[in-house]
């Protein structure tokens, strides 16, 4: 079989085993080249304004595919002398004149995608927590008024009827001792005082409040009925507090049985418990009288606080807002 010549006459060294591996290694460089191209131009037709291919960055591809090429052993074909050099294989990585060698490149995230991408997080909703159901609001009831009292009223006005009995009671055993003849113009003064030191003058006085006081404690708001018919009771109870001061004036702890009792007996009818009995009872009416008049005034306050307790319940609970 005769060499193959090329058309001007020279032989042409058919291809061997090395030239086929090379070969094929240059063709799927140039596949994956190809490859790279389209998938750059899908790039830059999909990015507004890409950057150009830094020169480095051609050499370190260039370099790349050579080495990848060429990185296996490959023998060189022997060549006699007579025959000429052939001519170098060109390159098919290297870059085509005319064409922009397909490079890898970094792109910077454009400013519209990160202002895209800000305005879908600020567009989202934030969080909302849901409103917390109402709680119950609880009103306290108004409490019932509390009925007022005359006891006390009571108390303060038999203070002045204690007084007033003390000074009527003080009166009449200077007018006794008058009649007697052992109270005279002369000696009032110091018969007095020395009334006003003996028990005999502060026990019914003592006993005269005691008795009206309970009497208005237990009637308390009650009409001036009950003061006139009940004041029976404290002017018996100033009586016997007449007849108990003089037991304290003797006094009973220095005394026989027989003694007490006579000095009791002598004091039954004697003209001051008269009088006790009669200021007693009288004192009593007229100042009942007082004390009932307040105790209808606090009457009518107790029903009209419990009118207006009634109309607070009725009305129901309202709410006062600042």
């Amino acid at each position: 079989m005769s060499d193959p010549k090329s058309s001007y006459g020279e032989p042409v060294e058919e291809p061997g085993p090395v030239d086929d591996v090379v070969g094929q290694a240059n063709a799927g460089l140039a596949d994956a080249e190809a490859a790279r191209r389209e998938e750059a131009d899908a790039d830059a037709a999909s990015d507004p304004a890409p950057e150009e291919a830094a020169p480095a960055a051609e050499e370190s591809v260039s370099e790349d595919a050579a080495t990848t090429a060429y990185a296996a052993p490959v023998e060189e074909p022997v060549v006699s002398a007579a025959e000429p050099e052939p001519a170098p294989e060109t390159d098919a990585a290297a870059p085509v004149s005319g064409e922009t060698p397909y490079t890898e490149r970094s792109y910077d995230v454009p400013s519209w995608a990160e202002e895209a991408e800000t305005s879908s997080i600020e567009a989202e909703p934030a969080y909302v927590a849901p409103a917390p159901s109402p709680q119950p609001i609880f009103v306290q009831a108004p409490e019932a008024p509390r009925p007022r009292g005359n006891r006390a009223a009571a108390g303060a006005i038999g203070v002045l009827a204690a007084v007033t009995f003390a000074v009527l009671y003080l009166a009449a055993w200077l007018g006794f001792g008058a009649i007697e003849g052992t109270v005279t113009v002369e000696n009032v003064g110091t018969v007095a005082l020395e009334a006003l030191a003996t028990a005999a003058l502060w026990v019914p006085v003592v006993v005269f409040f005691l008795s009206f006081w309970l009497l208005g404690a237990i009637i308390n708001r009650g009409r001036w009925g009950a003061w006139v018919i009940f004041g029976l009771l404290v002017g018996l109870a100033a009586y016997g507090g007449h007849i108990l001061g003089q037991l304290f004036q003797a006094p009973f702890w220095l005394l026989t049985a027989r003694e007490g009792a006579e000095l009791v007996e002598g004091q039954l009818l004697a003209p001051l418990a008269i009088v006790a009995f009669v200021l007693g009872r009288e004192l009593t009416i007229w100042y009942g009288a007082w004390v009932a008049s307040r105790g209808k005034r606090v009457t009518e306050l107790n029903t009209e606080a419990q009118r207006e307790y009634e109309r607070t319940l009725e009305a129901g609970p309202q709410l006062v807002r600042p």
